[in-house]
């Protein structure tokens, strides 16, 4: 017993550690990039967004690839009143610089071509020669640090490396940019990353080589070079990713601002009385005292600060210039991209918000449906393909142990948001958008490493949708998740019409898992799950399966009400189709996270912590409860098998 109790305290330590581990990440990776600026850096050459004189957008440079089939839109500045001309593939167009300095001409839409073309740009006195250019397909990669991930940190990211030997793909990693001030172009620098102590260059396109590619978004590569390799067009990367932001920083602000969800208006007005409540000097004091402090105690411990440090002196902009400030990165990141014609998008974000309960849910879903349309918008196609790519695992896996108790978790909310935001657009008729699921790509960190099938997933969305290089009767199930297309409910049983056949992932003993079922009491338990039969026998007098049909039954929930699907942050589900597409995140209810099985007493004065450890507390003790009364049950089941062995060993003595 006290081995056991040993054991148990030497698990929950573990799992501490894990826990204050990856909030001191998080929390370190937040301060990080608050970082606005890159720190200087002497045999760094940086090209401003806007130049002086004649100059194009930093978004046309050498080595890029323009989108076919679409008019493509060129831009840049001059002198005002200056003439410009644009010449590219046999076209040439002419305009005059506007009072304030900027130009726009656009070209005529073309075909792909894997052939490398000039692009000339002449004004008065000066002309730009942009070359090795192609015609292709231009896909915006976005979301937080999931999909920034770099291709040499994830598995087998090596062997990607070392065969990246594409030179009709071409990659482009954008700045983090200058939020609300930016202008339509970005800077071409080695931006600094504190997280790192090193610089990245970001801005430049670049041919696709194992050098250029290691720092590139290992999603974003993968379903590039899928792509890539099935079409044979040329394909252009842009990575618009930014580590630990939400889903409210991507959205323009002046869509925001029409949202009449309560929780996004809160949202809009946290952030106003956070930036109107900074002080600058005050914050500067503050870090002086800071640097005061931790200089004493170094001196203290008989280790001084180096001879250059200095204390602090500069006055930061606050709140203002945080990434998450609402609008912030889409100003910062996709406005600079305003009315580029691209094919598309890929979209891999969530983590950032799943810090504020059911409330943060619902407003990831007032906004999400939106800032798909607005980047529809932003490159000017309004049935521009999209995927979604839902949120990744963390922490611990779900387990028949933990079972209820990692249901208390809003990265299920988050991931049910995408899923029926998806749902929305699609039975609606959008035959641009998509999605993958990755929350079975896993693994107990908050970065898992198992990209490379995550991207190949919304490579076949994009192969079978967007291009029809994978064709047949059931394409479609190379990416399209399975649908519940009806819920009947009675017998004390869930039975679930699929619009398609499923199966375990496996299929070694057929024994499906992720679903959960709960009575009108709130309380949720595993479900047995069994494929439906039609009544009929086969030709071995065995009833019939309907592998499109599943019944959810529970012995401790005898009225099933609701289910819920994969309901956890590392959720155990194994269910799939033929193509090993899973079943996403969804459920029947709409109970609200924090009154799930109840609401605790004295709601209102406690802390969501509080309530979190109540709850869980709660839940702990019911997947116990729940796991005695399955062994008691075990027991029961065996005992007259157990008895009848013991009579037979008495009669043979």
């Amino acid at each position: 017993m006290a081995r056991q109790v040993e054991l148990m305290f030497t698990e929950r330590f573990k799992m501490l550690r894990k826990v204050v581990l990856s909030c001191v990440c998080l929390t370190l990776l937040s301060c990080v990039f608050v970082q606005a600026q890159p720190m200087p850096r002497e045999d760094v050459v940086e090209v401003p967004a806007v130049g002086k004189g004649l100059c194009v957008s930093n978004l046309f440079q050498t080595n890029m690839v323009l989108q076919r089939s679409k008019p493509i839109a060129v831009w840049g500045w001059a002198q005002s009143g200056e003439t410009v001309t644009v010449s590219f593939a046999g076209q040439t167009v002419t305009t005059r610089a506007k009072s304030d300095r900027s130009w726009q001409v656009t070209l005529e839409a073309m075909s792909a071509s894997a052939e490398a073309q000039v692009m000339t740009i002449k004004g008065d006195t000066k002309t730009l020669t942009l070359d090795n250019i192609l015609i292709g397909d231009v896909w915006i990669l976005g979301g937080q640090s999931n999909m920034e991930f770099e291709i040499a940190k994830v598995n087998d990211g090596a062997l990607e490396i070392v065969s990246a030997n594409f030179p009709q793909i071409r990659l482009l990693s954008m700045p983090w940019g200058k939020g609300f001030e930016s202008v339509k172009s970005f800077e071409r620098l080695h931006e600094w990353s504190a997280w790192f102590s090193r610089h990245f260059r970001k801005g430049d396109w670049d041919v696709c080589t194992p050098d250029t590619v290691k720092e590139f978004t290992a999603i974003g590569y993968v379903f590039g070079r899928r792509v890539h390799m099935a079409t044979q067009v040329p394909i252009g990367l842009i990575d618009t990713s930014i580590g630990g932001t939400t889903v409210e920083t991507w959205t323009p602000r002046s869509v925001l601002e029409q949202i009449q969800g309560e929780e996004t208006r809160n949202k809009l007005q946290e952030w106003k009385d956070k930036i109107a409540a900074y002080d600058a000097q005050a914050d500067l004091k503050k870090r002086i005292e800071n640097y005061e402090r931790r200089k004493q105690n170094l001196a203290n411990q008989g280790n001084p600060l180096p001879a250059d440090s200095q204390p602090p002196s500069d006055l930061l902009p606050g709140p203002v210039a945080d990434k998450n400030r609402p609008g912030y990165c889409y100003a910062s990141v996709i406005r600079p991209l305003e009315g580029l014609s691209v094919k598309g998008a890929v979209f891999h974000q969530g983590y950032n918000n799943c810090f504020e309960g059911s409330a943060g849910a619902r407003m990831y879903s007032q906004i999400f449906g939106k800032m798909i349309t607005a980047w529809r918008s932003a490159f000017k196609d309004a049935h521009m393909p999209f995927c979604i790519m839902s949120l990744c695992t963390e922490g611990p896996p779900q387990t028949l142990e933990n079972f209820t108790e990692s249901m208390y978790n809003v990265g299920p909310l988050i991931r049910e948001v995408q899923y029926r935001t998806f749902r929305d657009f699609y039975q609606a008729g959008d035959k641009g958008i998509g999605f993958v699921s990755s929350f079975d790509l896993r693994k107990s960190w908050y970065h898992p490493q198992i990209k490379i099938p995550a991207g190949e997933r919304a490579a076949k969305w994009a192969l079978v949708s967007q291009y029809e290089t994978l064709q047949g009767r059931d394409a479609d199930l190379y990416w399209l998740p399975p649908t519940i297309k009806e819920v009947d409910m009675g017998n004390g049983q869930i039975r679930l019409t699929m619009s398609t056949a499923v199966q375990t992932r496996d299929d070694s003993d057929g024994k499906m898992m992720g679903f959960a079922v709960a009575g009108q009491d709130r309380r949720f338990y595993p479900a047995d799950i069994q494929w439906g039969t039609d009544g009929s026998v086969d030709n071995r007098n065995q009833p019939r399966i309907q592998r499109h049909i599943l019944m959810l039954t529970s012995p401790l929930v005898p009225k099933p009400v609701h289910f819920r699907h994969a309901w956890a942050r590392n959720p155990i589900s194994n269910i799939v189709n033929g193509q090993g597409i899973p079943l996403a995140t969804q459920r029947s209810d709409d109970w609200v996270l924090e009154e799930t099985p109840v609401k605790v007493a004295d709601f209102d004065n406690k802390t969501s912590r509080q309530i979190s450890n109540e709850i869980r507390k709660m839940l702990r003790q019911a997947d116990m409860e729940r796991r005695i009364r399955e062994a008691e049950a075990t027991l029961a089941e065996l005992k007259p098998a157990y008895e009848k062995a013991q009579a037979e060993m008495q009669k043979g003595k």
